[in-house]
């Protein structure tokens, strides 16, 4: 799976993280569903954007889940899923975005797609997939054509820049068709005053969607002579940097207009395009990471951390102040108007302050964050748990990644890694409370 914005269960709560994951397998589904087994390599981490803002919007009654069947990628259990025009919506819109992303790798000829077989399949795979979306779309009156075009029109934006010319007229195509697509969960919800921020919201996740992907592939395309938009503009990382934190600050301000009927799928839509975002812009430039993952920036290499992407040498040892790596100097809020770690809300006046009347609050209708408390873990019996443990094997989810006890149901950490500091994971969060990334710990935060 592919995707600028990949939280850390380490920072959800059990029902934001059971959400998240609903929306994940609800569009992995939908394109299995509706385009093939095949079709499902496209499932990516910014696809169920869709889907959740789709929902957000949506009453509470009429947020769907239907429970699917055991998967390898959840230790062979069952889970709710989400269901309905939002998924279907982001299964169409992930086709369109995974084609583009078949041809930008054969335009540049990554890898295997150099070689002549390899890259006429590629085309044809993205042609099928450009069909598959389209019929996708349509069917939930969503034109289909404006990605279509966006895609087609980026080859000639490309070929047409150079030294001088603004990034923001490389990325005006990804901005085009992510605008459409954000706008149009608004008209799936039926709600039509949310259109033009999240047209805006879109907009700028766009931007920020193709910034990202060439601040991680500059080394790279500089090392194989690939086309890069950083490269060929001349703008450079503090330029880059600098339109990122415009748009996170833009995002922020575009969601605070947008009214959602779901409060819990309000908070994950707030999480994901504020906070995870946010956390995605500081990977890209090596500023920051999760203390959960080992070698995250952050960790300042006490974990033996890497800079894989070379940002870091890209930027300097020491930024322009000369005692950071910061190339924005002492202050890295600099963009912030209300400085580091405020908020736009005075003391008591924040939107989520605990009271009965406020669904945000913990201990509003529904527990903590108002999602459904997640489905308690069934035990399995030993000839049952053993067949389990022997796929979770094959697949390497021991020694990989978190994973469900074979026999218990209880989480269990990898082998090749253990939990960092637990309070790491809050560092820079400005208003926890609404995503309930710090209940692992007391920091204050």
């Amino acid at each position: 799976m592919f995707g600028i914005i990949r939280p850390c269960r380490h920072r959800m709560s059990e029902g934001m993280a059971a959400s998240w994951l609903a929306h994940l397998c609800g569009l992995c589904l939908a394109l299995r569903d509706g385009h093939g087994q095949f079709a499902r390599v496209a499932t990516n981490y910014d696809g169920l954007v869709v889907s959740v803002l789709t929902e957000a919007q949506s009453a509470p009654a009429d947020s769907r889940r239907r429970k699917a069947g055991p998967c390898p990628l959840r230790g062979m259990r069952t889970a709710p899923v989400a269901t309905g025009e939002g998924a279907r919506l982001a299964a169409a819109v992930s086709l369109v975005l995974a084609s583009a992303k078949v041809r930008d790798h054969v335009d540049d000829a990554d890898g295997a797609f150099a070689r002549r077989p390899v890259a006429a399949a590629a085309r044809g795979v993205a042609r099928r997939w450009d069909r598959a979306g389209t019929r996708g779309g349509g069917d939930l009156g969503f034109d289909t054509a404006v990605l279509l075009d966006a895609v087609g029109r980026q080859g000639a934006v490309e070929a047409a820049a150079g030294p001088g010319t603004p990034l923001l007229a490389v990325t005006e195509p990804t901005e085009t068709a992510t605008a459409a697509a954000f706008a149009h969960t608004a008209v799936l919800a039926g709600r039509p005053a949310n259109r033009a921020p999240l047209e805006e919201a879109g907009r700028l996740f766009g931007r920020l969607a193709h910034l990202l992907d060439a601040v991680e592939d500059l080394a790279e395309d500089t090392r194989t002579g690939a086309w890069n938009p950083l490269a060929a503009t001349g703008a450079g990382l503090p330029e880059a940097r600098r339109l990122c934190d415009d748009a996170l600050h833009g995002i922020r301000l575009a969601l605070k207009d947008v009214e959602f009927a779901n409060s819990a799928s309000g908070r994950l839509a707030h999480m994901l395009l504020v906070h995870e975002l946010g956390r995605s812009v500081d990977r890209a430039f090596g500023t920051g990471g999760c203390a959960h993952q080992a070698g995250a920036p952050d960790d300042g290499g006490a974990r033996g951390g890497q800079d894989p992407q070379g940002v870091r040498g890209l930027l300097g040892v020491l930024g322009p102040d000369g005692a950071s790596g910061n190339p924005f100097g002492g202050n890295p809020h600099a963009g912030n108007p209300y400085g580091p770690g405020q908020s736009p809300y005075g003391p008591g006046q924040s939107p989520y302050a605990p009271g009965p009347a406020n669904p945000y609050a913990p201990g509003g209708p529904g527990g903590p964050g108002n999602f459904p408390p997640p489905e308690p873990p069934r035990r399995r019996g030993l000839l049952a748990g053993c067949l389990v443990y022997t796929g979770m094997c094959c697949t390497c989810q021991l020694c990989c990644r978190e994973h469900d006890d074979a026999w218990s149901g209880q989480r269990r950490e990898s082998w090749c890694g253990k939990c960092g500091d637990c309070c790491d994971c809050c560092d820079g969060c400005e208003i926890c409370e609404c995503c309930e990334c710090c209940e692992c710990c007391d920091c204050g935060c």
